[in-house]
């Protein structure tokens, strides 16, 4: 009975110290865990997102051709929709033709003004000769006077140089109205070359309109939400389908605020999608995000992002999005809002 009672006892303080034991270890192993997720924190509250523009034509007109297809990549440079040219076209004609019949016009205007030119030359010249005909009709004048009084000529004489004088001065001023008038008269074609130069500023917008008709790709990309086909109608600035960029693939990742400690740019993370847990993707940390819109009101908050919470009934740590940039993505699998798993740190090596 000794013996039996000696045994029993021995059993359970073994038991006892091999629940110790386990408890210790798991007590480990928690705060192992523990400061692993505080440390390297994961969420399961993210999606797949890639930067997007609305391709819209920078002009109106009828859709003539569509080299897009929805859900198809297309390559930077490619064509994916021309608006139809011919409106554009007879206006960069328009404004070529006006600039020719505008040429045409400074020319004919030229030889005008150069003939005016010419009559203003001609006018100073007759200037010239009216003051040097006045000239000698007063040195005239001035010898026969003295002369009179000595009878070496005659009054008749001496009248008619008077008379010489004076016409010969009234022709000096009409000369110079002449001249005047003349001068007036020379126009110039300043005003016509600056409208040459209006002229051509339309010719450039003109040929740029008829550039924009045809929409290229601005990047790698694939087209979401192609809704129409050709003969529809575009208006300029109006989005006619989606256009994602390929190149540059983000995790849009909701951290509890407790977490964003050790989260900064820079730091090295691994995504994985749920379509697909057996690959993971390295990324790096792009931004940090600086502000939600509350669920549980305060001041309005208009075109921050909206993180809902998962609990009303408790108070539960708001989320901020995480912007993680995957370095090397797979076009081929990515889709924009498809739902990942993020992981702050870099993966574990492989063996």
């Amino acid at each position: 009975m000794n013996s039996k009672s000696g045994g029993a006892g021995r059993s359970a303080l073994v038991r006892k110290g091999l629940t110790a034991a386990l408890v210790a270890v798991a007590l480990v192993l928690s705060g192992y865990v523990v400061q692993r997720l505080d440390h390297d924190p994961r969420t399961d509250d993210a999606y797949l997102y890639a930067d997007t523009i609305g391709v819209a034509p920078e002009v109106s007109g009828r859709i003539v051709e569509l080299d897009a297809g929805d859900n198809r990549h297309v390559r930077k440079g490619q064509v994916l929709l021309r608006i139809d040219p011919r409106p554009y076209e007879l206006t960069l004609a328009k404004a070529r033709a006006s600039l020719v019949a505008l040429d045409r016009e400074i020319a004919l205007a030229q030889r005008s003004v150069d003939a005016q030119k010419f009559a203003a030359d001609a006018a100073s010249a007759g200037v010239e000769r009216a003051r040097a005909a006045a000239s000698q009709a007063a040195d005239t004048l001035a010898r026969m006077e003295p002369l009179q009084g000595q009878d070496y000529v005659a009054a008749e004489q001496v009248d008619q140089a008077r008379t010489a004088k004076r016409v010969a001065v009234a022709q000096l001023d009409a000369a110079i109205l002449d001249a005047r008038r003349a001068a007036a008269a020379v126009s110039g074609v300043d005003a016509l070359v600056a409208r040459r130069e209006v002229i051509r500023a339309e010719i450039e917008l003109a040929q740029l309109n008829l550039d924009y008709t045809t929409v290229r790709a601005p990047f790698d990309g694939i087209v979401i939400d192609l809704k129409t086909t050709v003969g529809q109608f575009a208006a300029a600035g109006h989005p006619v389908f989606t256009l994602a960029d390929e190149g540059r693939w983000y995790v849009v990742a909701n951290f509890r605020e407790t977490e964003l400690e050790n989260i900064r740019p820079g730091r090295p993370a691994q995504v994985y999608l749920l379509g697909d847990a057996a690959r993971k993707f390295a990324g790096v940390v792009d931004s940090v995000g600086y502000g939600v819109y509350p669920d549980d009101g305060g001041a309005d908050a208009g075109g921050l992002p909206h993180v809902p919470r998962t609990l009303n009934w408790v108070r539960v740590a708001q989320r901020f999005p995480v912007r993680i940039l995957v370095t090397r993505p797979d076009a081929e699998r990515f889709r924009i809002g498809a739902s990942a798993v993020a992981i702050m740190g870099e993966p574990a090596p492989t063996r």
